[in-house]
């Protein structure tokens, strides 16, 4: 299972866009995908449409055992190839500044108990992706605790280019302080249009921050991806030029996202045979 919290420090630049884009794609490719709404809008579970549950993510925070896990999760309206862990409105109580090692790492116990769960169906989940409210807050710290890699959104504004570099320092942080294996995965360009001179400065300064963590693709602005949204269609179904043109961006954004998590499970079984193999005798 390869876990991604995608995050910025800035609302309004299209997180939620970016975790169902990469749904729809990995859903047309057949790739088991988990969408964890973090977020206390609830965006990502209203375009996903789950049915009803008993559970929301408020309820596994508070209490992460298997049970409670499983009543939170429900397969989207989509089909039966993307899962939704729901949201909740009153999420925000979780969201405070405490920091407690308990409170903070209750979102990987519950996942660790979803992925337990999918693999004694034997239908794993092979994606896991984390919608993060746009704040530093306990639930964000959380989703970068659980997660492997962290994909930063901006726009190519100035203010948002501002909370990407906020949200890449949060990266940095928790990696030192709690969860070492957390990398950044990269940095996505959201609502490009490609004849603003202004949108091309602002990348061009991203890729003089960051380097080569700008992902190559960017995601240009249509009005597809609005509509998909509302009409609550995976973006690959949507069928019109602009969707298509996106769709395409969000598939390669999406193989770059896969090809890290088989990096780093090869990376996982190196150690674990280094750590196996016995000294040499001399």
């Amino acid at each position: 299972m390869h876990t991604v919290a995608v995050l910025s420090l800035k609302g309004g630049v299209g997180k939620t866009t970016v975790v169902l884009g990469l749904a729809s794609a990995a859903m047309r490719k057949g790739a088991r995908t988990l969408v964890v709404d973090l977020d206390p809008q609830c965006n990502a579970t209203a375009s996903l449409e789950p049915r009803r549950t008993e559970c929301g993510l408020s309820d596994v925070l508070a209490d992460p055992a298997p049970e409670t896990v499983s009543r939170a999760v429900a397969p989207s309206a989509w089909g039966e190839d993307v899962d939704v862990l729901v949201g909740s409105e009153d999420a925000e109580i979780h969201n405070g500044q405490g920091t407690t090692e308990r409170g903070l790492t209750r979102l990987t116990e519950a996942l660790s108990a979803l992925t337990e769960a999918a693999a004694a169906e034997d239908f794993p989940y092979q994606l896991v992706l984390l919608d993060c409210p746009p704040s530093l807050g306990r639930l964000t710290r959380s989703a970068l605790i659980a997660a492997d890699r962290a994909l930063l959104v901006t726009e190519p504004t100035i203010f948002a280019v501002s909370g990407v570099q906020r949200a890449f320092e949060a990266v940095q942080a928790e990696r030192e302080a709690n969860n070492p294996d957390l990398q950044p995965l990269g940095v996505v360009v959201n609502r490009v249009r490609a004849r603003s001179h202004e949108h091309q400065f602002r990348i061009d300064e991203l890729r003089d921050i960051f380097g080569p963590l700008v992902m190559p693709v960017a995601l240009p602005d249509r009005l597809a991806v609005q509509q998909s949204q509302g009409a609550c269609v995976p973006l690959h179904q949507w069928g019109t030029p602009g969707a298509r043109e996106v769709a395409l961006a969000f598939n390669l954004l999406l193989a770059r996202t896969l090809r890290a998590g088989r990096g780093q499970r090869a990376s996982d079984a190196e150690d674990e045979a280094a750590h196996d193999d016995p000294p040499n005798e001399t």
